[in-house]
């Protein structure tokens, strides 16, 4: 059933995390984008953690754990306009996590905007960008141009988790947002008009 949204509504954006690994670092990244995307009041924010995927099987056989997990998970992908994806890069690409959940949907990526941000060690984890917008591209999904990565991302934060140069990542975060809410408005009245694949 194809709905109209209100004049003016903000995009919903849901926020993925992608790693899972004992001791990530990416909560620290996630806190920096959540503080962006949620002073914009064109955005209502959700996230996704991978972390709390882990009853997901491999397989792509639903079980009753799977069920319950895609319960909490698929409505915040399906209710969103556009997605930011957050990923480290582990061995030149991106987290099994992270690929074992966009595995398990869709239509909830399809003809949507994804922006992607990234954090590593001296590639800041573009590498694995790159592989992301191979897999969002089989899945109709429009990977944006503009990204944010942090190389080195350990060692760009204090233990507060507060940024200790903001300069180059605030001004990348920006213009990385404003393409999304570009693309993310875009395309939620180009899905209302006539619904993707029809």
């Amino acid at each position: 059933m194809n709905t109209t949204t209100a004049p003016g509504a903000p995009l919903n954006v849901t926020l993925v995390v992608g790693s899972n690994r004992h001791g990530r670092f990416g909560p620290v990244v996630a806190d920096w984008l959540l503080a962006h995307l949620r002073e914009r009041p064109d955005f209502a924010v959700q996230v996704v953690d991978v972390a709390e995927t882990a009853a997901l099987p491999t397989t792509l056989k639903p079980d009753p754990e799977a069920t319950a997990a895609l319960a909490e998970i698929t409505p915040k992908l399906a209710l969103a306009d556009a997605f930011v994806v957050l990923t480290p890069e582990y061995n030149h690409s991106f987290p099994a996590g992270l690929k074992n959940l966009i595995d398990w949907h869709f239509t909830e990526w399809q003809a949507k905007p994804v922006a992607l941000a990234s954090y590593g060690g001296l590639a800041g984890g573009l590498r694995a960008v790159e592989h992301l917008r191979q897999v969002f591209a089989e899945l109709h999904a429009v990977t944006l141009r503009d990204t944010v990565s942090f190389y080195n991302a350990g060692g760009s934060f204090d233990d507060d988790g507060t940024l200790k140069d903001p300069t180059a990542p605030d001004a990348a975060a920006k213009l990385m947002l404003d393409r999304l809410e570009w693309w993310g408005q875009a395309l939620r009245e180009a899905r209302e008009r006539r619904p993707y694949g029809s």
